[in-house]
């Protein structure tokens, strides 16, 4: 993707995410501002399945119109987490960013991946270390010393 396609995809962003602050505002759409992140599970099912289809029928124009429905519904769940105060659409973007480039080593580190299948080792062995060093503090934090 070139600077002029990421800036362009940026105001593209930017506006989906003033049309839902109007949606969720005082007048917004009352039936968006009851949704809770339960109320949308079968709806992010529905969305998932109809993406899977559209890959699977190689229907490239319903497969960008379903990737959008889902990510509506990435958004939607966001705003509901910002609403209720446990956290924002910027904190999935920051920490989704931080991941991509903490299991790409070969990208943004200094190890390097000549192939296919040794970026995927890479990946595998950087997801498994980050798992590892999350179970090691979840488990520091009840005050058990981590499995082995």
């Amino acid at each position: 993707m070139s600077g002029e396609k990421i800036k362009r995809a940026a105001v593209c962003f930017t506006e989906l995410l003033e049309v839902f602050e109007r949606l969720h505002g005082p007048d917004g759409c009352p039936w968006d501002r009851r949704q809770t992140h339960r109320s949308l599970l079968p709806k992010l099912r529905e969305e998932a399945r109809e993406v899977a289809a559209a890959v699977r029928a190689g229907d490239t124009e319903n497969l960008r119109e379903e990737l959008g429905d889902l990510l509506l519904l990435v958004i939607f769940n966001g705003l509901i987490a910002e609403r209720a105060g446990r956290f924002t659409v910027e904190e999935i973007i920051a920490g989704l960013t931080a991941k991509l480039k903490r299991r790409h080593p070969h990208v943004f580190g200094t190890e390097r991946a000549g192939s296919a299948r040794a970026a995927l080792f890479s990946y595998r062995r950087a997801k498994r270390l980050e798992k590892k060093t999350a179970d090691s503090g979840a488990a520091s934090r009840r005050g058990r010393r981590p499995g082995i």
